[in-house]
């Protein structure tokens, strides 16, 4: 009995033992999981802060000699075209010139007879050349998109891009074809790339998607850390990326843009566009057309050196880079938008409004051939829709990213917007909700501040549409010049911007971004002044007549010339009469 009550007592014991050490050792156990998980967790957390403060350490830094990645030769060369010189075609060669400019909108013979490697021009500030940026820049893919491309100067852009970049910075060209049907772009292009081994590849569209669909296609299949994107006719300057990448580096949520030169499409001489040491950003008008304006001393204020980068509310739109993550994250470009225009501006306010910025960078030069004219059509995308495709697109980018009063500024200027189709933003709007993007008043009061300088809010319009000569019931037309011309009419069509006139509550009477003034000469199209949407223009709904304050006369046209005058008001004139006939296209 007593021998059995031992046991009994032993085997409790080791049951209370085991209650005890089990859960015990069970913590220890979990204990020293989480503190090795916590331990892992603060050494990721340390190195990560070391490295971005090593990043703030290797920051640009101006030196007194030639920055880290500036060229130490630059060897010389002779041949057509260097230097970034004009190249001329002999007289012999001109009608093979004339022709490729016909189909290219640019010389492509004369651009055929410069080497791929040609040297440039160096248009950066002396400056420039004394830059150290830190040598663990990201990864870059070059995108270029192209359709119906001259095959030299696409080829020139990717050499150029080869020749110029550091190799340990260059992941990858991306030639991207929005279904070209050129033969030399076909087989001959596939042939050409393979001299790169590896580093340019190709991809092409099964379809004609336009300009903006295919940049986002390019953006999803590129495989570096940031993503740069070029016109298929630019050539890159001297020590171009580095500068471009540097602002990135140190935080993945700024788009870079660099300074872009020209390149003449009939000479191919490379020259500098601004040409002095003045700064510009891009800005816009409220019909949504691009413009530049010179930097603004509340920014100059913000840097120290003159060719560190600065912030810009937009850019033109065809050369840029951006952390590729960063960029998908944004939800890349607005897939409603169609082919080509707005998209520039859709990615600058979505950037600034939510929570990132745009840097222009003075040191990074690219030369860009600016064409004579447009040689190609946009096909079955153009059927798509009625109306301009590109005031679709300004109207989709205004109604996800405007507020209702710089709404209103926008139909004032295209007043046909309003009945254009653009389609579903809901997704758009869904993106601003979550991304808890800012109002478009903060980004213009803190951000695009001199937009107003150069255009101020537009009063409404009292009149819009057709201006009819009673006399002949014929139009006030633009006829598609620009200023200084004089305005001439036309049958009226009901369609088109050249016969859309506006008379807004200041007296200003416009015709698309341009104003028609009234002076001794006749009725011309005028460059409206800057900072002012005054203008001298009544209009007398009675008699009809159209009244130039400062001149106090009335516009007039000549019975037997068509000629358009300012003439004494005379009530009994007919061909003093003018009747606006608004405009209503259902495009819906």
């Amino acid at each position: 009995m007593r021998i059995s009550n031992i046991r009994s007592g032993r085997i409790c014991r080791l049951v209370l033992c085991c209650l005890v050490i089990f859960p015990l050792l069970y913590l220890l156990t979990t204990w020293s999981e989480k503190y090795k998980r916590s331990q892992e967790v603060y050494q990721s957390q340390s190195k990560h802060y070391q490295k971005l403060e090593s990043r703030l350490k290797e920051v640009p830094v101006l030196v007194e000699g030639l920055g880290n990645f500036e060229p130490k030769d630059m060897p010389k060369h002779s041949g057509p075209g260097e230097d970034g010189k004009p190249h001329h075609l002999p007289a012999e060669k001109q009608a093979e010139a004339d022709e490729s400019e016909m189909q290219y909108g640019m010389n492509i013979a004369c651009s055929d007879e410069i080497s791929m490697h040609r040297h440039i021009l160096d248009t950066r500030l002396e400056e420039c050349k004394h830059w150290n940026y830190p040598y663990d820049l990201p990864t870059t893919s070059v995108i270029i998109v192209f359709h119906n491309e001259g095959f030299s100067v696409l080829m020139r852009t990717v050499h150029s891009v080869v020749d110029r970049t550091p190799p340990h910075v260059l992941h990858e060209v991306l030639l991207v074809d929005d279904y070209s049907d050129k033969q030399n772009l076909k087989n001959n292009l596939e042939e050409y790339i393979k001299k790169f081994n590896g580093l340019v590849r190709l991809i092409r569209n099964s379809e004609r998607e336009g300009l903006i669909r295919t940049r986002s296609r390019g953006a999803k299949e590129a495989t570096g850390e940031v993503i740069v994107y070029l016109d298929a006719h630019c050539e890159v300057n001297v020590n171009w990326l580095p500068p471009l990448l540097a602002p990135i580096y140190r935080d993945r949520t700024v788009m870079t843009v660099p300074i872009i030169d020209g390149i003449d499409h009939r000479t191919f001489r490379y020259h500098s566009v601004y040409g002095t040491e003045n700064h510009f950003r891009g800005i816009f008008e409220w019909g949504m057309l691009y413009k530049e304006n010179e930097l603004p001393k509340r920014e100059r204020r913000r840097r120290q050196y003159n060719t560190e980068p600065y912030r810009s509310p937009t850019h033109a739109g065809g050369l840029f880079a951006i952390n590729r993550e960063y960029f998908l994250e944004l939800g890349a470009y607005d897939p409603g938008l169609l082919v080509w225009g707005g998209e520039n501006f859709e990615l600058s306010f979505k950037i600034w409004q939510c929570g990132g910025s745009i840097e222009w960078v003075p040191c990074s030069h690219v030369g860009h051939v600016y064409r004579g004219f447009m040689p190609y059509n946009f096909g079955k995308l153009a059927e798509k829709k009625k109306g301009s495709l590109i005031t679709i697109n300004y109207k989709r980018v205004i109604e996800t990213w405007f507020d209702d009063i710089h709404k209103e500024y926008f139909y004032t200027r295209e007043p046909l917007a309003r009945y254009l189709d653009m389609g579903n933003i809901s997704q758009q709007l869904n993106l601003k909700k979550r991304l808890n993007c800012k109002s478009f008043q903060w980004y213009m009061d803190n951000i695009a501040y001199d937009v107003y300088d150069k255009f101020p809010s537009l009063p409404a319009n009292l009149h819009w549409g057709e201006l009819r000569a009673v006399a002949t019931d014929t139009c006030l037309d633009s006829m598609g010049n620009q200023p200084p011309a004089l305005m001439g009419l036309s049958h009226c069509h009901g369609s088109g911007n050249h016969q859309l006139i506006r008379l807004n509550a200041a007296g200003q009477l416009g015709v698309g971004e341009r104003c028609i003034e009234g002076d001794r000469q006749g009725i011309k199209l005028a460059v409206c002044r800057l900072g002012t949407v005054d203008g001298p223009w009544s209009y007398n709904e009675q008699s009809k007549h159209l009244l130039h304050r400062g001149q106090k006369k009335c516009m007039s046209l000549h019975p037997v010339t068509q000629q358009l005058f300012l003439a004494y008001c005379d009530t009994n004139d007919a061909y003093q009469e003018w009747k606006f006939k608004t405009i209503k296209l259902d495009y819906h």
